[in-house]
């Protein structure tokens, strides 16, 4: 037996061997997650069409998977914190994969939900746990682009996820469409748990009910924390709301979008996957205080810009919008993990509960702003989240002032 040593292990380098290794496994991760969550998206007028419903109904298919992601969350963070993070991951990514299989073959409305919910169950185990790994196995100076890597694989899944599925329905049964992307996530599944390395600097936690009050209780009394969980909620309240609403509007006069034309939207996804790695170098470099602010501004003028009715000052608008939010997450996302000294897990957690609570809350509620008064009263909404998104993002670098600490320490 090799004897013991007390030499703590090295931290994953960018430039090193398992670097890319473990950059592609969490990319592959955040892509089928964000493919599986947002290809119903663009299908949401086909549901409306199919089992007869209203456009905030049909939204539902995706706020009950947001909801649940939402919701296990709060279970799964916690879970990491204990049992460690490659296991649960690839539980969660597999369990994804099926029930998205399983939503296909569902005869009725509700049960398309179920699976649908089920699903959104499932992937909070790699939502609640990516970043954290991230912030632990990475070498700290590399965390900020580790992380804007990351989420770039969120943006192409998402992107990929609406731009398979907006396409395919045109051509094929809906049914068939949800089939097909299932099995996408499989196969990304089994290549995530091949190339992940094991944790290293994992700690295990024990998974009790005082710890968990513990950790909430730390969590909330930090005074930058909340803060982010705020800034998250209305982020992705934001962007789930105008994108659920485009949709419906560019498929009516003056525009008739196909659907395929619909899908093809989220191709303004591409600025995205460069923000994110863009914004994560960048507030390594400034502070993240100091950069966070502009992104939602961004936001708020691509926001504004699409009240035009020329197609491509809208299609400019959606370009800056989304630049603007990947941006934002990417500094938010990796801040959360750097401010949290204790249960990582449970903070990136609580982060995501409230990034996707926003998404389920408001992208349904954005349904009967568009019933009453169109797009300028959608615009009007998430304009006014974006406005609250705005002055939580000044509250955080005047934090950062009044305590005279570097950025990343906030």
């Amino acid at each position: 037996m090799p004897p013991a040593t007390d030499t703590p292990a090295p931290f994953i380098e960018r430039g090193q061997p398992g670097y890319r290794a473990t950059m592609l496994a969490l990319f592959l991760g955040a892509f089928a997650t964000f493919a599986l969550l947002y290809c119903v998206q663009p299908m949401m007028p086909i549901f409306s069409a199919a089992f007869g419903l209203n456009a905030a109904s049909g939204s539902l298919v995706l706020s009950v998977t947001t909801a649940m992601l939402a919701l296990g969350l709060l279970i799964t963070g916690p879970l990491s914190d204990a049992f460690g993070r490659k296991g649960i991951m690839s539980v969660a990514l597999l369990a994804a994969a099926v029930f998205m299989l399983l939503a296909a073959c569902m005869p009725t409305w509700g049960g398309v939900l179920v699976m649908r919910a089920l699903c959104g169950l499932a992937l909070s185990g790699l939502c609640a746990v990516g970043m954290t790994y991230l912030s632990e196995e990475v070498a700290p100076r590399f965390v900020g682009v580790s992380m804007g890597l990351y989420i770039g694989g969120s943006a192409i899944g998402g992107m990929a996820g609406r731009l398979i599925s907006g396409v395919m329905v045109d051509w094929l049964h809906w049914r068939l469409t949800l089939a097909v992307m299932g099995a996408i996530a499989l196969v990304a599944a089994l290549l995530f748990i091949r190339w992940l390395p094991p944790s290293r600097h994992f700690q295990p936690r024990g998974l009790n009910a005082a710890n968990l009050l513990q950790g909430f209780t730390v969590h909330f009394r930090d005074r930058g924390l909340p803060w982010l969980f705020l800034a998250g909620f209305l982020l992705m309240g934001s962007f789930v709301t105008l994108f659920n609403y485009i949709a419906y509007r560019l498929l009516a006069a003056p525009y008739h979008f196909s659907q395929s034309a619909v899908g093809l939207l989220s191709v303004v996804y591409l600025s995205g996957i460069y923000s994110s790695a863009w914004a994560g170098a960048l507030a390594d470099r400034l502070g993240r205080p100091r950069v966070f602010w502009w992104f939602v501004a961004m936001m708020l003028v691509g926001l504004l810009i699409t009240l035009a009715t020329s197609l491509w000052l809208i299609l400019s608008g959606l370009l800056i919008f989304t630049f603007g939010f990947f941006a934002a997450h990417s500094v938010a996302s990796s801040w959360v993990g750097r401010r949290a000294e204790h249960a990582r897990g449970q903070a990136s957690s609580l982060y995501l509960f409230f990034y996707y609570l926003g998404s389920s809350l408001a992208g349904t509620l954005g349904g009967t702003f568009w019933h009453h008064g169109g797009w300028p009263a959608v615009t009007a909404f998430i304009a006014a989240l974006l406005a609250v998104a705005l002055l939580a993002a000044l509250r955080l670098q005047r934090l950062d002032e009044l305590n005279q600490a570097p950025g990343d320490q906030i």
